[in-house]
């Protein structure tokens, strides 16, 4: 709903008051006399005491969807590009096998390893029967002490061979794992960055996996927003209890679309440069009804402000001096106050300036009103919506009504047929 709905209504209203006297001609008027002695009877309004409240956001921020979990799977050896077990665009799971580098040379290196592995186990054996055994002699006297040192020295040396080419037979294993690709996460795969029959080195990229749910977006709270959230993480509520909406334009069919998520994360610091804070939200995606890249808004529902004065956002006017509403004396007489606008809420109007608790705010429909105008307050339940919805529904009456005698009038202002034939 506009602003200042109320200015259009009678704007409306003084267009039918002209119409009339158009359609019906000039009256009698009533004497001045007669009008001074009739006195208006009070004008019945609802009327608000006002009063500090707790007054829920619902605001939007542009973000970017993304994928948290994209990865881009790369070569880690060095080979020809064998096979390509994928088609581009495919959901691909956790696992998958997706290329094949030269296993073959992976798989002759993995056998030359373990023969070598074999050979160091064989000299091992070898090096500790020498050194019981002449560990047996030095206790006999027919062998040196240097030469027994020299077998405990070739049977350690024996052991380290051993080490080592188990060591060797591991990373040939590891190797021989590297040329089958497999899908470290469940996505859509990308189009193949190398065809098959090329070679690739280890760091080449071969192709992009975007995990398409969940989705995440990252977007920057301005700074009273983050501390007003911080505030309610502070008294008790949980970052999970504030929904987030994701509504994306354009989708079905023309219409816009929405995604439900929760808040996930706030940040710790004010950026210096934008004097906002980093929050991200996270919204399940199991149909892959949106894509990572697409431009949306994010709304926060359960955001508030707290301690602030606010009206219906009927209640608000244009004045010579700017935005006001209508105040009663203690004579229960309309008075203009210029007020200054904060943040729009649903259907209500913060005030940032220009009331104080305890002032009685016009908040009803202020078409007709005038400062010093009598009114007789009617009890205001604290819907906003209800009193927004009424003046929005009696806007559209009196268009209406509007049309409908312009309409007449145009028609009464033609002369017949006959008329003008006698002309």
């Amino acid at each position: 709903m506009k602003k200042l709905i109320h200015s259009h209504r009678a704007s409306l209203g003084a267009l039918l008051a002209s119409l009339a006297l158009a359609a019906c001609g000039q009256e009698q008027a009533e004497t001045p006399q007669q009008g001074e002695q009739q006195e208006a009877p009070p004008h019945k309004v609802e009327v608000a005491e006002m009063a500090r409240q707790n007054i829920p956001l619902d605001k939007s921020y542009p973000s970017l969807l993304r994928s948290d979990d994209e990865v881009v799977l790369v070569a880690r050896v060095n080979g020809f590009l064998e096979e390509r077990h994928f088609e581009p665009g495919q959901l691909v799971e956790e696992g998958d096998s997706l290329y094949t580098i030269e296993p073959d040379l992976y798989q002759a290196t993995v056998n030359q390893r373990d023969a070598d592995l074999q050979s160091a186990r064989a000299e091992l054996f070898r090096a500790q029967r020498d050194a019981q055994r002449f560990e047996q002699l030095l206790s006999q006297n027919s062998v040196s002490r240097q030469q027994y040192d020299q077998a405990l020295a070739d049977q350690r040396v024996a052991q380290a061979s051993v080490a080592q080419a188990e060591a060797a037979l591991t990373s040939a294993n590891l190797d021989l794992g590297y040329s089958q690709v497999t899908a470290p996460v469940s996505g859509m795969i990308s189009l193949s960055q190398v065809n098959v029959g090329n070679l690739v080195t280890s760091g080449t990229e071969l192709a992009t996996i975007t995990p398409l749910d969940p989705l995440e977006v990252r977007f920057q709270l301005p700074q009273r927003d983050a501390f007003e959230l911080r505030r309610q993480l502070s008294d008790g509520s949980d970052l999970s209890d504030l929904r987030a909406l994701l509504s994306i334009p354009g989708v079905s069919g023309g219409s816009d679309f929405e995604l439900e998520g929760h808040l996930d994360f706030l940040g710790s610091r004010v950026d210096s440069g934008t004097s906002t804070v980093q929050a991200s939200a996270t919204f399940e995606n199991p149909d892959a009804t949106v894509l990572p890249g697409q431009f949306v808004r994010v709304r926060i529902e359960g955001l508030q402000r707290f301690d602030v004065m606010a009206v219906p956002e009927i209640a608000v006017t244009q004045g010579l001096m700017g935005p006001q509403v209508f105040v009663l004396d203690e004579d229960d007489k309309a008075r203009a106050r210029t007020v200054v606008l904060g943040e729009v809420a649903g259907p209500w109007q913060i005030i940032r300036e220009g009331l104080a608790p305890g002032d009685r705010v016009i908040v009803g429909d202020t078409a007709g009103l005038e400062p010093g105008m009598v009114i007789e307050a009617l009890p205001f339940n604290g819907n906003a919506e209800a009193i927004v919805a009424e003046a929005e529904q009696e806007e559209a009456q009196q268009q209406a009504q509007a049309a409908q005698a312009m309409e007449e009038g145009a028609a009464g202002g033609q002369p017949a047929e006959g008329e003008e034939g006698a002309q």
